[in-house]
Formats: C-alpha cells, structure tokens, sequence
C-alpha cells in the first residue's frame, strides 16, 4: 500500500484513487479517458474564448475619433461611396458570366499563359471604367490633391492594381463562388484566371474569402483604399515622409 500525499500522489494512480474513494470521493465523478480529452478541450475553449472577449475589451477601449479625425472618416468614406460601382445593392445588380465563357484557355499568351479571348474581351470593357473610378476616388482626397503632380501619377500607377482587386475582393460571395468586377460582373476563379489575370486571380479570389468573414462597411474599405493609395514605398516618390504622413492618419483613424 503506497502512501498517498501532495509529493507522491502521481506516482500511483491505483493506490491513489483508492484513497479517493476511501475518504469519500463518489465513484461517478472518476473520468475515463474520453472524458478526459473532453473535459480539456471545453477548458481550452473557454480560455481561448476569455482570450477572445478580452482583446475585443481592448479594442472596445480605443479613444473616440478628434474632430479631425472624424472630418477624414467622412471625407475618405464619402469618397469610396462616391465612385464605388452600384454601392450596396450591387448583389441586386450583377450579371453572371455565362458559364460557357472563359471555361478553358484557348490562345497562348505572350508571357507563355494562355487566355480565353471571350473572356478576356468582357474584362477589358469593364477594366477602363474601373481605373477611373479608382483616380477619381484619389482627387475626392484632399491630402492627394495637395501632393505635386509627379507623386501623383506614382502612387496612381502603383495603386491602381491594388484597389481594383480590393474592391473586388469585398464583393466576394461565397453562395456562388464569385467576385463581382466594377459592381456589375459576377465571375468565377476559373473565368478570371482564363480572361487573362492567371495566378493572380488565385490571390483576390483568396482575399476575397478572407474578407468575407468580417463584413467589412464603406469606412473600413475607404479606409483600407486610402492606406493603399498613400503608399509611401513607391520608387520616385519626391515627398516621402509627407505621404507616409498621409498614411499614418488614416491607419490610426
């Protein structure tokens, strides 16, 4: 018979629930090993559900918005709505790609990719209206207009990309497995890759189903574009450390 206290109450599971049992312990509280595993997991849970609700408290706790602050929520939120194809009733509004376009690459490509022409043709009507939306939402800016001409074209051109994608990303419904391009255009992985954007598709489709889950509104996508204009990494940039400026008040607002 082992001697069972607080040092060597491991050492012999037997002996030790033996005692348990000797000093009272119901024999109905003993857990089997599934039990066990189950018991863990709900304590794990409930951790990482306690870690949740107090990183949400955290973020619940941010200062509100300076006047100035809220000034520039409107101003870039105002800007996104503005120029932001069919706003929100774009579901209403989109039209499928038959499926039978852009199903399968037919003709190569010059970087070696090949492209379905069809396809290809109905992305490249949208693409025009698309760019200028996006240089549109930029002069909506006031900190964008108040940048020399020069730096505007750049962070434009490297922009450009950038936003369209995003914008498409959040129109991302994963009912049908779709983006809708320019607010109008519903389409598949498959057809985006084979009209011409190959891999690159594979990435807003991804972003897309990451986004989804958030329901980002028209502030935080404003936002996010603003940030993404005033990007303060471009190369030929003349006014750096006043576009990273830029950026910074729109990351903390």
């Amino acid at each position: 018979k082992c001697v069972i206290d607080k040092v060597t109450r491991n050492q012999c599971q037997e002996c030790r629930f033996k005692k348990c049992i000797y000093v009272g312990m119901a024999t109905d509280l003993v857990l089997d090993d599934s039990k066990r595993l189950a018991k863990r997991k709900l304590i794990e849970e409930n951790r990482e559900k306690r870690r949740r609700e107090e990183l949400q408290r955290s973020i619940g706790h941010k200062p509100e918005p300076t006047d100035q602050e809220w000034e520039l929520i409107k101003t870039v939120t105002e800007a996104h709505v503005a120029t932001n194809a069919q706003g929100s009733h774009w579901k209403q509004k989109r039209k499928f790609l038959p499926e039978d376009i852009g199903q399968a690459p037919i003709v190569k490509a010059p970087e070696g990719g090949k492209v379905d022409l069809e396809a290809f043709s109905h992305f490249t009507k949208i693409i025009t209206p698309a760019i200028t939306r996006v240089v549109d939402f930029a002069k909506k800016l006031p900190m964008f207009c108040e940048l020399p001409c020069e730096d505007q074209i750049i962070l434009l051109k490297g922009c450009c990309m950038e936003i369209m994608s995003l914008r498409a990303a959040v129109r991302y419904d994963p009912e049908s497995e779709t983006l809708t391009l320019n607010g109008e255009m519903a389409v598949t992985r498959g057809q985006l890759k084979n009209g011409g954007l190959g891999v690159v598709s594979d990435a807003i489709f991804d972003l897309g189903m990451s986004l989804s889950s958030f329901n980002l509104d028209d502030t935080e996508v404003a936002l996010l574009q603003a940030v993404l204009l005033m990007s303060s990494d471009r190369p030929g940039l003349a006014c750096v450390e006043r576009i990273e400026k830029y950026q910074d008040s729109f990351l903390l607002a």
